[in-house]
């Protein structure tokens, strides 16, 4: 799952010295959308080392223009996924000695220390959109032709009646996958390990409910989700001139699949096209909208707003903003070590403390105890003041508190316990409460972080309840823990 995970503190030192000396737009302050001096759109993200990178295309059409004029592809960058930078132009047609126009939708995916850009753009020749591959040493290029020629073209066997908007995923087990299509043609194959080449047939994924076009695939917690615009109005749009993001979820990368509901609604622009990545301890989605001044359907730009999960692995409607994402610089490179001053827990009226404390499963040699027992924790591995885990259990876990009345609740804090053993930082966490028959999700949750050696402060609007429930996921093969849940009076 190379998109999601972290790279070598290498990495972010190759990406330090491809930046000296390259004049950089200023940053941007947060906000939807995030860079308004150019107009960006199909927006792809990438995680390396402590930078987010988006990978997205340029809408250079005058004002008034009803069709897409795009040249190049630009890279935006962020460590705290909140202030951007724009790095300028890192590919255009010219990239491509075989192309003649279309800059359109494309992403990076890294292998064996390079990064591979894969295109949708016209080859001037027999039919109309190809998909190319460029390659380069850094996140920020240079980039080159990887190939010499398409990827994928017309002449391709069982190719999409529009080949467009690949997205490319590796497994775990090393073996990568291409995704694209258009015009309600998704289509799936596998590439060689040089990734320039397809690796067997082409075929047609089964289950992708009312896929019109732009597929973006990852994976969380060994299941596989294929997020997609649609245009159907059951739902999705009022208009099928537009589309939303609907998404599946899949046992196997080549499917069949399942389709599960909607990620995204409408947005202001006719078309709809996101990517979804963790990044600090914390999901975000990117996406375009028309929302800049003098803005469009084919002078778009690109947002960022925060994901969330729910206890069961289905995502929640992301909730569209103008303001974006609070800034999140998280803990840096994980090889870095812990911090030795944390800070002290958040301020408010802690109602744990008065709790009677419960969960799904405590080892043996650790305690429930340490969840409200007070303890300021000098670090995710501090066992000073006791540490509750669950290991060897996997999957999902859940520690409660429960009140002999109810109250009034709108925050809370973990501070997740991480033994470098058997207990990790968790993959995803969700805060449900009870509503006197149930344990629902908690309404307008900010997001639930994972970062080690801090509090994970998660908002919501306010519930009165008698319990209180952190339902917490592990990452595939690990267990989890807490030192210590906060949770605060409204």
């Amino acid at each position: 799952m190379s998109r999601r995970r972290w790279f070598a503190a290498a990495a972010a030192a190759t990406v330090t010295t491809v930046l000296t000396g390259v004049a950089l737009t200023p940053d941007a302050h947060a906000a939807n959308p995030i860079i308004t001096n150019i107009y960006t759109a199909d927006p792809a993200p990438l995680v390396v080392g402590n930078t987010l990178y988006i990978y997205a295309g340029r809408d250079e059409a005058a004002a008034g223009n009803n069709n897409f004029v795009m040249r190049e592809w630009r890279v935006l960058s962020s460590t705290d996924a909140a202030t951007w930078t724009d790095n300028g132009v890192r590919a255009n047609i010219g990239t491509f000695g075989w192309a003649g126009a279309d800059a359109w939708a494309g992403e990076v995916e890294p292998r064996n220390g390079r990064y591979y850009w894969y295109t949708s753009i016209n080859g001037n020749g027999p039919g109309w959109m190809d998909i190319g591959v460029a390659v380069g040493d850094s996140p920020l290029g240079p980039f080159t032709d990887a190939k010499g020629g398409p990827l994928i073209s017309d002449s391709t066997a069982n190719s999409s009646g529009l080949n467009i908007d690949p997205t490319v995923f590796v497994d775990d087990d090393g073996q990568a996958y291409i995704y694209w299509g258009g015009y309600w043609g998704a289509r799936a194959a596998r590439l060689k390990p040089n990734m320039i080449e397809l690796d067997g047939p082409v075929v047609t994924p089964a289950g992708l409910t009312n896929y019109w076009e732009a597929p973006w695939m990852f994976k969380r917690n060994g299941l596989y989700y294929m997020m997609y615009a649609a245009n159907d109005t059951s739902g999705c749009v009022t208009s099928s001139s537009y589309a939303c993001q609907r998404y599946a979820t899949a046992t196997n990368p080549m499917g069949p699949w399942t389709h599960r509901g909607i990620v995204l609604g409408q947005v202001s622009s006719t078309t709809n096209h996101a990517g979804i990545v963790q990044f600090n301890g914390q999901w975000y989605i990117v996406y375009h909208n028309a929302n800049a001044p003098g803005g469009g359907n084919f002078r778009r730009s690109v947002a960022v707003d925060r994901l969330s999960f729910n206890a069961d692995g289905t995502i929640q409607q992301v909730v569209q903003t103008t303001t974006g994402p609070p800034p999140n610089p998280g803990g840096g490179n994980p090889t870095t070590p812990p911090p030795t001053n944390p800070g002290q827990p958040p301020a408010g009226t802690n109602l744990a403390p008065s709790a009677t404390r419960s969960t799904s499963y405590v080892s043996t040699w650790e305690s429930l105890a340490a969840i409200n027992n007070g303890g300021v924790p000098a670090n995710s591995q501090d066992r000073s003041n006791l540490a509750y885990g669950n290991w060897p259990q996997q999957g999902t876990q859940w520690i409660e508190y429960q009140w002999p009345s109810a109250r009034t609740v709108n925050r809370t804090a973990a501070y997740w316990f991480d033994d470098n053993q058997g207990i990790d930082l968790p993959a995803s966490c969700q805060v449900q409460y009870w509503n006197g028959s149930a344990y629902v999700n908690v309404p307008n949750q900010s997001g639930c972080p994972v970062a080690g050696n801090a509090y994970n402060v998660t908002t919501f609007s306010s519930v009165s309840t008698t319990r209180l429930r952190l339902s917490i996921t592990s990452k595939t093969g690990l267990s989890t823990g807490v030192l210590e849940w906060m949770a605060f009076q409204a």
